[in-house]
């Protein structure tokens, strides 16, 4: 624990695309639990905890503390880290902390994702009583009504509700008072960062109208509604959002099938779909998503080099039939025979005399189709 910077964990590689992820009020950094270990993958993920939750020391705010301390926190914990510019990700109290980054902070975020959360949250009034409720009376109390205020009727996350009880009651209090004061429905068409809200379709708290209020009026933004979901969807339905913010973040899925059509052939990618089975649908599918949707849509490389790097490593594995195909490919993609030929000869060396005969033999019979 610090009395200076927010609690908080970091996942993924240091040198990968930073993504900040927020939690909401009376939670921890837990609620991401079963969403950030995915997103890690392809991200330096760093969750942190709100003042007096988790691990965040109480008095990093005080009374009548606004969104835009919480959000000078998370930057002043981005500088820490060395991170200057960042995608962002928050539910409920941390969502209005992402768009408090994108209205005052532009130039700090590259991305931003608004989950279960709303640009305010219908007026000052409920949360100043909640905020001296509170002060008063502490946390037990409230916690008791966590799950209904959380989740779907049988739905639980007793690490989440463990946190709500155990949380700094004046902590929580001042981020009440951030929430009470909060409202930026007049700012909403200044946010000029690939804007995503996710609402939760059962959400007595945010209900999706309050999303479908931000996304009327961010340029450009896109609204997922998700069945089944109540106010923290990252916990009661990680799978979709986790979905949602690859797809945001990442990208949408690339177009594997028409790529392998493209370099592979109409007929090939027939016959491999007419040959399918239920036993290798998987496969195909797996194929077409990862090999053709993922690598060969990658623009770093142009497909006539991915082509002679595919002939070097079949050689190398005496992969002939694959080769052939392979040698059909990378006519398509602009080689001519005297490139292939070149290609051929240079696995020669580093894949051996012998691999390269056969290789010169099965290329040779696919070119002679040709003519």
């Amino acid at each position: 624990m610090t009395d200076r910077l927010l609690h908080h964990t970091q996942e993924g590689p240091a040198s990968a695309p930073p993504l900040l992820l927020g939690p909401s009020l009376g939670t921890s950094y837990a609620l991401w639990d079963k969403v950030a270990p995915e997103l890690s993958a392809a991200h330096r993920v760093v969750r942190w905890d709100l003042p007096g939750h988790g691990g965040s020391a109480a008095g990093l705010i005080g009374p009548g503390a606004t969104v835009g301390d919480l959000a000078g926190l998370v930057l002043a914990l981005a500088d820490a880290l060395g991170i200057e510019r960042f995608a962002y990700a928050g539910v409920s109290l941390g969502g209005a902390v992402g768009l408090h980054l994108a209205v005052h902070h532009p130039d700090r975020l590259s991305s931003l994702a608004v989950i279960c959360s709303s640009a305010h949250f219908d007026g000052a009034g409920p949360w100043e009583e909640r905020a001296a409720r509170v002060r008063s009376e502490g946390l037990a109390g409230l916690a008791q009504g966590a799950d209904a205020r959380w989740f779907t009727s049988g739905f639980t996350v007793p690490r989440l509700v463990r946190d709500h009880r155990e949380a700094d009651p004046e902590a929580y209090a001042a981020c009440c008072d951030a929430l009470a004061a909060f409202d930026l429905r007049d700012r909403l068409a200044e946010v000029s960062v690939p804007t995503l809200l996710v609402a939760g379709r059962e959400d007595p708290a945010t209900p999706p109208g309050h999303l479908r209020e931000i996304a009327d009026a961010v340029p450009d933004a896109t609204l997922v509604e998700l069945p089944g979901a109540s106010h923290l969807a990252p916990a009661q339905r990680p799978e979709a959002v986790l979905t949602a913010l690859r797809t945001h973040f990442d990208g949408p899925a690339r177009r594997g099938m028409e790529v392998r059509r493209e370099v592979l052939g109409d007929a090939h990618v027939d016959r491999a779909q007419a040959g399918q089975t239920p036993f290798t649908a998987r496969f195909q599918d797996f194929i077409s998503r990862y090999a053709w949707g993922e690598i060969w849509t990658d623009p770093t490389l142009t497909r006539r080099e991915r082509s002679m790097i595919t002939l070097t490593a079949l050689v190398a594995h005496g992969h002939y039939d694959e080769l052939a195909l392979h040698v059909r490919a990378a006519r398509r993609n602009g080689l001519t025979p005297e490139e292939i030929g070149a290609v051929l000869l240079q696995t020669a060396v580093y894949c051996g005399v012998p691999a390269a005969n056969s290789a010169f033999t099965t290329a040779r019979r696919v070119l002679a189709e040709e003519d």
